[in-house]
């Protein structure tokens, strides 16, 4: 665990000092950044753009490793990403509000509204999830009435200033997205005055959606814990200040990380009960003749609704990108019409969905602006949210979606020879394997063991983690989850690759939902060997892109773990100044390239 102590602020104010070239210490212990590091990082810092039309830079792939300033990378427009300014600040009021209400003594009952509508509204603001205007309007009217009502519950110490105070019941789309103008980064970032606090500010905002967008899951899974929707409703009252609060700040960025492991947890646990323990499972990943529904996403509960509307009605039901998983569980796997896994990683749907020959449902984030080719039959649900689209609602009703479906002409005819992929290397799984890692370690079978797991992206840096991935040595057990992995997973070299005792190189460790089980395994691992997790023969390579994959990240730091890679680039929000203080006590460096990078990790570094 990582403790906030006093000297810790101190060396961040006195990291201010310290010239960006200076960034990262010269010292064997300190991650040595590449010049392409050193440029992004000088771009981010100095770079300038006075009345932006938008200032969006919450993921990896922000232009310029600056922000993106008059439409998204992702495909956001100004106006979208206005109101999504705007419902952010409508969180922190609603959080104040209900921080008080608690505090009044406010049921279970009398928050749930406000639990739940947290959790969705700022799911809906993460990467890659919602662009529709009206939707992010409904969200902010429904956060307004929630607010009126927990303004009533409020008896006691009531909240005070402009946020508290917010009033925009009954505002149409333009004055909303007017006052996402005042709220927005630039201004934000004045208000506070300071730059790296406003650093950490964003760090434990982008940190605490991603929280919330896993303990949605846990809620789709019927999951939900009072004392984590009391955390965060603490943190986004905190993120709701603009005092320049260091040692605050960094309590506040730890506890989001310390919120998210919990959520995890619950998450794991949820799955696992609804649908059985996670088992290594080979997954068809080629095309089987007939009717075809795809479904890409996270949730697993609407592709178990889907899977029992559909059963015995003549149409196959693929699973996409994320959802690949599903097939590890017993509970789904048990659909003899679930048949496979078709395409890669979001960032390839637009040509994937486009050659898909049936319906395609996207649960919840990645969804990009889909080209004509498939906008008829592209279906959304939950927070997602792209105008034009049909959306299912809460009653998750597919009778469209299978009409849909068997109106079109599916795959003509099955791949042959089929092509397989081993998942739910769950740590129910791995465990048990422990002695055999662990002796396969003492005898020399086994060298170390590494993490690559997080977002894949669109950029052909993101290439790296495929090559650092054939670089190790064969005698390397290679963990992999998240999006990160769809690459690592092709790789002809390390196709059925195996260690000398027969255990696979490769273990598909599933989705980021289950970044839980890096997590146990580690853990347990260092309890067998006595030893503490930064003792393992353990590397760990993180891709990120969006706010899950920062939410993860902060709990890896606030379990005190260290000498992360963070690639392909690291987060522009992160100034300088707190980067060092990263660097300092966790080591955290960014990626390289594969050949020095193994070179370091082999030698424990």
């Amino acid at each position: 665990m990582f403790h906030l102590t006093a000297s810790r602020t101190l060396a961040l104010r006195a990291a201010r000092s310290i010239a960006t070239r200076h960034v990262f210490c010269a010292t064997a212990s300190v991650a040595h950044p590449t010049n392409s590091t050193l440029r992004s990082l000088s771009v981010a810092s100095s770079q300038k753009i006075s009345n932006p039309e938008m200032m969006c830079r919450q993921c990896e792939q922000t232009k310029d490793h600056y922000a993106c300033t008059t439409v998204g990378v992702c495909g956001k427009t100004a106006e979208t990403s206005a109101m999504q300014d705007t419902l952010s600040h409508v969180v922190k009021s609603v959080s104040l509000w209900a921080n008080s209400a608690r505090e009044a003594g406010a049921t279970e009952e009398q928050l749930h509204a406000a639990n739940i509508w947290t959790l969705r509204a700022v799911f809906s603001t993460l990467t890659n999830v919602n662009f529709s205007e009206e939707r992010i309007a409904e969200y902010i009217q429904e956060g307004m009435m929630i607010k009126k009502d927990l303004e009533k519950l409020s008896v006691a110490s009531k909240p005070v200033g402009l946020v508290a105070e917010t009033a925009l019941l009954g505002k149409s789309l333009q004055e909303l997205e007017d006052f996402g103008h005042t709220v927005s980064i630039p201004k934000r970032m004045a208000a506070m005055g300071d730059e790296d606090c406003f650093s950490l500010n964003e760090i434990a905002t982008y940190g605490a959606r991603g929280a919330c967008a896993y303990a949605a899951h846990c809620y789709q899974m019927g999951k939900m814990d009072q004392s984590i929707m009391e955390d965060i409703h603490k943190v986004f009252g905190k993120l709701a200040s603009d005092e320049p609060d260091m040692e605050g700040l960094i309590a506040n960025v730890l506890k989001v990380g310390e919120i998210n492991g919990r959520v995890l947890a619950m998450l794991d646990d949820a799955h696992a009960n609804a649908f059985g323990a996670p088992e290594p499972t080979p997954v068809k990943m080629t095309a089987t003749e007939g009717k075809a529904i795809l479904v890409s996403g996270h949730d697993m509960v609407d592709l178990e609704a889907l899977l029992q509307q559909t059963e015995g009605k003549g149409v196959n039901v693929y699973t996409h990108g994320e959802m690949l998983p599903a097939h590890s569980y017993p509970g789904l796997k048990k659909y003899k019409h679930l048949v496979g896994n078709y395409g890669t990683a979001w960032q390839n749907q637009k040509f994937e969905f486009a050659a898909f020959p049936g319906p395609v449902i996207v649960t919840t984030n990645c969804v990009q602006a889909p080209r004509s080719a498939y906008r008829d039959r592209l279906y959304t649900m939950n927070e997602v949210g792209v105008d034009g689209v049909a959306h299912i609602g809460e009653d998750r009703d597919f009778s469209k979606v299978i009409e849909q479906a068997q109106s079109m002409k599916g795959f003509k005819t099955t791949f042959q020879p089929p092509l397989y992929h081993t998942v739910g290397f769950n740590h129910r799984a791995v465990l048990p394997l422990a002695k055999q890692v662990i002796d396969a370690a003492q005898n020399g079978a086994l060298s170390r063991i590494v993490l690559i797991g997080g977002c894949d992206g669109s950029q052909f840096e993101r290439n790296y983690f495929t090559e650092l991935a054939e670089e190790l040595p064969d005698d390397t057990l290679i963990l992999t989850l998240g999006c990160a992995k769809n690459r690592i997973i092709r790789s002809e070299k390390l196709s059925d690759a195996t260690l000398s005792n027969g255990m696979p190189r490769i273990m598909d460790m599933g989705q980021c939902n289950d970044s839980y089980s890096a997590v146990v395994v580690a853990t347990e691992l260092a309890k067998a060997l006595d030893c503490t997790v930064n003792d393992l023969p353990l590397s760990l390579a993180l891709s990120h892109l969006e706010q899950k994959a920062a939410a993860v990240l902060l709990t890896l730091l606030n379990m005190g773990v260290k000498n992360i890679r963070l690639g392909p680039s690291l987060p522009a929000y992160i100034t300088p100044n707190v980067l060092n203080v990263l660097v300092d006590k966790y080591n955290l460096m960014p990626t390289t390239n594969a050949q020095d990078d193994v070179r370091s990790i082999m030698a424990g570094q």
